[in-house]
């Protein structure tokens, strides 16, 4: 079902039992989706296909939750995004816009999000299409894969109550640094809250003068939930728009009597279907009319663009990005996917020595005990339990793995993950 307008007297926060189930069981979804968007990325393969596909993807899988309550608002919060290589971010195209076939090498970083009434749960992931622990990227793709890595890690440690949004803009840029990488420029971390996908507080990365005098510093706050994304660049970290049209919108507060009939039905569909989140143009039954109706929307500021942007030619753009929500009892990270380092190779690593030793320390997690608590990619977690019986299986070569898959999050498939497990 499509997101509507809400307006509630009282706001709802994750110091409701039932608002932070609805967080998991979004997160859960994207999850999944990501996992299979992932496995997509082949040579040969198309990112219009995959977007397609994963927006399908996100909307039945939240169909399948929370039936009994026939008027909650659930499904897409963020289409399904493949932007490779330069492409910074938003490249998410339309039916009938110009495809990409992904090539064996490609960085390709992938973005989505769902939400349960309201609830956003989003995540981004980096690979290289092709990249194994036994064929490994190297150069400036695996420079910049690991700074965006390790520098979302040493983000997600700073997320905690009392800490300064900008400790998190200064680490960020350290660890690029330590890679010969940079942040991109003026990109924002939000908080989130029911049917607000950029709610007021703001992370920002590689600020200007100018940006660090608008941007409003801020410290975390319990029952708070944010979008930690980090995005990193090979190149200078600007990003430009070029010739790839917008198919990303979302609807704003404004308001303005429109003239033409094909803006007045579009804009009519936006609110009935979508709501605040961002929508994209391809899942309008008549594209044509659409593109048509959106123009005269975006002049008036009815609906805002998610411009694609780009890094100059022949440089790199990595992203991560995970949803979390700063708990009394530590973070609960409800999304993201398991990353294997085994699969890159950098002349560079990370020297500030503020930044190893905040790396080299342990994540306070809310629930360390429930797979869905523990951190993307089988970091250290507090609980004595889990590291000793990662520790027995380190002999197999499994383990790794096996600790990653875990990592991943409960999406309601125990039984896939103990596949895997075997497999592995």
């Amino acid at each position: 079902m499509p997101p509507a307008e809400k307006q509630e007297e009282k706001e709802h926060t994750i110091d409701e039992p039932a608002v932070v189930e609805k967080y998991k069981v979004a997160g859960d979804i994207v999850n999944r989706v990501l996992q299979t968007t992932i496995k997509a990325c082949v040579a040969g393969a198309s990112a219009k296909e995959i977007c397609l596909k994963g927006d399908a993807m996100l909307m039945q899988e939240a169909d399948k939750k929370y039936k009994n309550d026939e008027d909650m608002k659930k499904g897409v919060a963020f289409p399904t995004c493949l932007s490779v290589n330069n492409c910074i971010c938003h490249f998410s195209p339309s039916r009938n816009d110009p495809d990409y076939i992904l090539k064996e090498n490609d960085v390709v970083k992938i973005d989505l999000g769902a939400h349960i009434d309201g609830f956003i749960a989003v995540a981004a992931h980096t690979i290289v299409v092709g990249a194994t622990a036994e064929k490994k990227c190297k150069g400036k793709a695996a420079d910049v894969v690991l700074a965006a890595y390790h520098a979302s890690q040493a983000a997600l440690r700073l997320l905690k109550d009392g800490t300064g949004n900008y400790a998190v803009t200064e680490a960020v840029q350290k660890i690029a640094a330590d890679f010969k990488c940079k942040p991109i420029e003026g990109m924002l971390s939000h908080q989130l809250k029911q049917f607000k996908i950029d709610g007021e507080k703001t992370i920002i990365q590689n600020p200007t003068i100018a940006q660090k005098k608008e941007h409003e510093k801020c410290d975390f706050e319990k029952y708070e939930v944010y979008a930690m994304d980090v995005l990193v660049s090979t190149g200078e970290g600007l990003g430009k728009e070029q010739d790839t049209r917008v198919a990303i919108y979302k609807k704003t507060e404004e308001n303005y009597l429109l003239k033409l009939k094909a803006s007045r039905a579009f804009y009519a569909e936006v609110k009935r279907k979508y709501g605040p989140m961002p929508f994209n143009l391809r899942n309008f039954e008549e594209e044509a009319k659409a593109k048509m109706g959106v123009n005269e929307c975006v002049t008036h500021k009815l609906v805002e663009p998610f411009q694609v942007l780009y890094e100059k030619h022949n440089e790199y753009v990595a992203q991560f990005k995970y949803t979390v929500l700063i708990l009394p009892q530590g973070l609960r990270i409800v999304t993201g996917y398991p990353f294997d380092p085994t699969c890159y190779e950098s002349e560079h690593s990370v020297q500030d020595e503020e930044m190893k030793k905040l790396l080299a320390t342990d994540l306070k997690l809310a629930d360390s005990k429930n797979p869905s608590a523990a951190i993307p990619g089988g970091l250290p977690v507090k609980d004595k339990k889990k590291k000793k019986k990662k520790k027995k299986k380190s002999g197999t070569g499994a383990a790794t793995a096996a600790g990653e898959d875990e990592a991943a999050g409960d999406s309601g498939d125990e039984e896939e993950v103990d596949a895997k497990e075997e497999k592995a």
